[in-house]
């Protein structure tokens, strides 16, 4: 494609709520065989509707960015933020000189966000590309030896996914000696989404949705006066894929090569994608279609995706989305305070709609990617 065309953690215990988070664990040959084949299972039944490819539509000219812009910068605003760690969230939040991205509160900002030349063999015409990657992944000031993980978020607002959103990016991965010597995760393109989900909770008796509640496990005069119910309660949640590396030196793999994992299925178990040999220049995507259902693919190069890159369809821990925020990136690494996480570059970065009212949410390009 042609810049400015239009068609226009590796451990066996890994639980739950770290797959949530983005944690992703090293899969063996056996895993990854079984693995993939339950998700070609999954894909090909009846479980999600026709998805449409990432790219569909018209693309959102606020919600993309080209880094072209004579002036593109960054504004750290250190020490970042790390709502997740320690509950802290220090404002004021990080932001890009064009209003396009945003730390995330979470987790905070890389510590690297800088605009450098497009790599060769990127998308043609494109001069400037941006550079991502972290030294402290995880609390300031503090060392915490863990897999740590940091946000980078398109500024965003919510559309319901009857829009038929989707997000695509180009990658570029450097050669494999430029890599943090670690097998596991080094980098995720994920999806902010949210769904409905029933949750326990004390309400006061004179709250309508408290009638066919129990009495509190509180007691006292708190039991009389509350009722605990089962209420209506919108919940987060971010699929995605992440590229993980498999070092020769961990004695598990004769050369060095990455892989696409992606997560998750209905249970948040992580999912195989294509296998990487040789570094260089990657497209991924996320397609969301109104059933609420999450389509991820990938292809090597920068050409625009197509249905035949279709990873798998899922929905992610049994949830249906009904509201897509934002795609956002992830770096990694071992939070040791010396060593840096691997270098990613991305280019393109962009956000579409294939149906609804997309010009309530941004200024979009009137042609069809496709």
């Amino acid at each position: 494609m042609i810049r400015g065309q239009r068609e226009s953690l590796s451990t066996d215990d890994m639980t739950q709520s770290n797959l949530r988070e983005g944690i992703i664990p090293m899969l063996s040959p056996v895993l990854r065989s079984l693995a993939f084949a339950t998700a070609i299972t999954l894909c090909c039944g009846s479980l999600v509707q026709a998805q449409h490819v990432p790219g569909t539509g018209s693309k959102s000219t606020t919600q993309s960015d080209d880094f072209e812009t004579g002036n593109w910068k960054f504004n750290y605003n250190m020490p970042k933020s790390s709502r997740e760690q320690d509950e802290q969230v220090r404002g004021p939040l990080a932001y890009s000189s064009n209003k396009k991205w945003r730390e995330g509160p979470k987790r905070g900002t890389p510590d690297h966000v800088v605009r450098v030349e497009t790599p060769p063999g990127g998308l043609e015409g494109s001069q400037y590309a941006l550079s991502l990657k972290s030294l402290h992944t995880g609390i300031p000031g503090r060392v915490t030896y863990e897999q740590q993980q940091d946000d980078l978020l398109i500024n965003t607002r919510p559309v319901p996914v009857s829009w038929s959103p989707s997000c695509v990016v180009r990658i570029y991965l450097p050669e494999w000696d430029q890599w943090e010597d670690r097998t596991g995760s080094h980098f995720g393109v994920r999806a902010d989404l949210r769904t409905t989900i029933k949750k326990e909770e004390d309400l006061p008796i004179t709250d309508p949705r408290s009638r066919d509640g129990g009495r509190s496990n509180r007691g006292g005069l708190f039991g009389r006066l509350f009722r605990t119910a089962m209420v209506d309660t919108v919940e987060p949640y971010w699929p995605g894929m992440f590229i993980q590396f498999h070092s020769k030196t961990d004695g598990k793999f004769e050369n060095d090569s990455a892989m696409i994992v992606v997560r998750g299925d209905h249970t948040g178990n992580v999912i195989p994608g294509p296998h990487i040999s040789q570094p260089g220049w990657w497209t991924l995507g996320m397609s969301f279609s109104p059933d609420g259902a999450v389509h991820y693919y990938a292809s090597p190069g920068v050409d625009d995706l197509t249905s035949a890159d279709l990873i798998t369809s899922q929905y992610p821990y049994g949830y249906k989305a009904h509201t897509f925020t934002t795609m956002f990136f992830n770096n990694v690494n071992k939070d040791d305070g010396k060593t840096w996480s691997t270098e990613f570059i991305i280019d393109d970065p962009a956000i579409y709609y294939a149906a609804g009212s997309n010009g309530r949410q941004a200024s979009s390009s009137s042609n069809s990617r496709r």
